[in-house]
Parts: structure tokens; C-alpha cells; sequence
């Protein structure tokens, strides 16, 4: 079950860059990136909790969790 990460659509909400992002949560834009696209293999909290907070949404916003259709 891939945990799918929706920073994409919540940037695309708040009218925001991922370079603004970055900026505002003291983290590389590289990091960010690997986020976004789905190919980090780890957060920690303090991060996801500073992602939250300037996005104004809470973690179930940001990520999900896709399960086959015979799950």
C-alpha cells in the first residue's frame, strides 16, 4: 500500500511555490522535491508538523494511502 504524498495539489491550493515552501519551512528544495514526487522513504514529524502548519492543513491532507481494489 504506497502512501501517496498530495503536496502537488494542496500548493496548487494555496497559490504557493515549492521554492516559498521551502523557505518557510527551513528545509531544501531538493528535500522538498523528493517529497513531492513520491520518492522519499522517510518524514519526521517536526517536518510534516511545519508542512501542516504554513499549509494550513493537517497530515490526512497531505498524505493518503492507496489500497488495490481487491483490499
Amino acid at each position: 500500500m504506497p502512501v501517496i504524498v498530495k503536496l502537488d495539489d494542496l500548493l496548487y491550493q494555496r497559490r504557493m511555490t515549492l521554492t516559498e515552501l521551502a523557505e518557510k519551512v527551513d528545509i531544501t528544495l531538493a528535500n522538498l522535491s523528493i517529497l513531492k514526487t513520491g520518492k522519499a522513504k522517510a518524514m519526521r514529524f517536526s517536518t510534516l508538523e511545519a508542512i501542516c502548519d504554513v499549509l494550513d492543513c493537517q497530515p490526512g491532507d497531505l498524505l493518503s494511502v492507496s489500497k488495490s481494489e481487491g483490499e
